[in-house]
């Protein structure tokens, strides 16, 4: 009984021991809360060719003053148009399209571990009409956030402008860059049709795919493989047992056979054991490398062409990956 109740006693203070050791990290973290943060969105109008360019610089700031960290999106009535990711000061600044009419532009800031979400007052904008046929091109969700392995979608929208002076259809290509490595990005469908008088949007499903480090590895083939390293081994063994037959006496030819044998086998290990292909089949492929963590500005570029003139309007999604 006494040993039972020293052994409960010393479980007793083990626990107790850990409860303290823990007890000031818990308490920190729960006395650092998110920040609130303020959001800011300044905007530069530009008109030109029956368009209208926007250059937006924005900036969140945290309640401490210092700069957060993260991702932008720019909405149109509440409509995402793109997103940003803010560098290391809290800015981003880019320059996108604007169809004809008005607009109502804020950005919205998502917020990360330390900093809570916020978003700027709404800026009222008049766009520039045109008379010719044209698309603007949007993004929704405008930022995405990725575990590395992990695919994420958003949705992108191609909308139609005086697409009542087009005389034939316009079809538009959708292509995206600024991807990282171990990435890519597919779209479905990847050619969109405006119809002639079109007046709807018309969407297409982006997919973003990221890669995750894998630890198989296949078995290799040891039997293709095999076959260039006995060649590669026998050869030179034939000619010189071949030289030997031919005769003891004759040492200057046997050493020439010999020189001879050296050569062929230091060429055939340099062309065979050496080649990526022979890596490949006797020690098989290597590990799978992940997409790099960090934050990424995507492109997505959409571009119509009448054979002779294209026209390119891009809109930008901000992508995080973790690990």
């Amino acid at each position: 009984m006494i040993r039972m109740f020293r052994r409960s006693l010393r479980l007793q203070w083990v626990a107790a021991l850990g409860i303290a050791v823990a007890m000031p990290g818990l308490i920190a973290t729960a006395a650092t809360p998110q920040q609130a943060t303020q959001t800011s969105l300044r905007i530069d109008t530009r008109d030109g060719n029956g368009r209208t360019q926007a250059t937006l610089s924005m900036t969140v700031i945290g309640a401490d003053g210092q700069p957060a960290a993260g991702s932008i999106a720019i909405q149109d009535r509440g409509k995402p148009l793109a997103g940003f990711v803010l560098d290391a000061a809290g800015r981003a600044t880019a320059t996108i399209d604007l169809a004809g009419g008005d607009h109502s532009l804020s950005a919205v800031y998502t917020g990360d571990p330390a900093h809570l979400a916020s978003s700027s007052e709404v800026a009222p904008v008049v766009a520039v009409s045109g008379s010719t046929a044209d698309f603007s091109v949007s993004v929704a969700p405008a930022t995405v956030s990725l575990k590395q392995g992990q695919s994420g979608s958003a949705m992108v929208s191609v909308t139609p402008i005086n697409a009542a002076s087009l005389t034939a259809p316009m079809f538009v290509t959708i292509s995206c860059s600024g991807l990282p490595d171990q990435s890519a990005c597919t779209f479905t469908p990847e050619n969109l049709e405006i119809p002639v008088g079109g007046t709807a949007a018309i969407t297409s499903s982006l997919v973003i795919a990221t890669q995750a480090t894998s630890l198989a590895k296949a078995e290799p083939n040891l039997k293709r493989g095999a076959q260039p390293i006995a060649l590669a081994v026998l050869l030179p063994g034939a000619l010189v047992l071949s030289g030997i037959a031919f005769g003891a006496r004759r040492r200057r030819l046997l050493s020439r056979l010999v020189l001879l044998g050296l050569v062929a086998f230091v060429s055939v290990l340099g062309t065979v054991a050496c080649s990526p292909l022979y890596n490949y089949h006797n020690h098989g492929p290597p590990h799978n490398l992940p997409t790099p963590a960090g934050s990424y500005n995507v492109t997505i570029a959409a571009q119509s062409s009448n054979g002779v003139t294209a026209t390119t309007h891009n809109t930008t999604i901000a992508l995080t990956v973790t690990q």
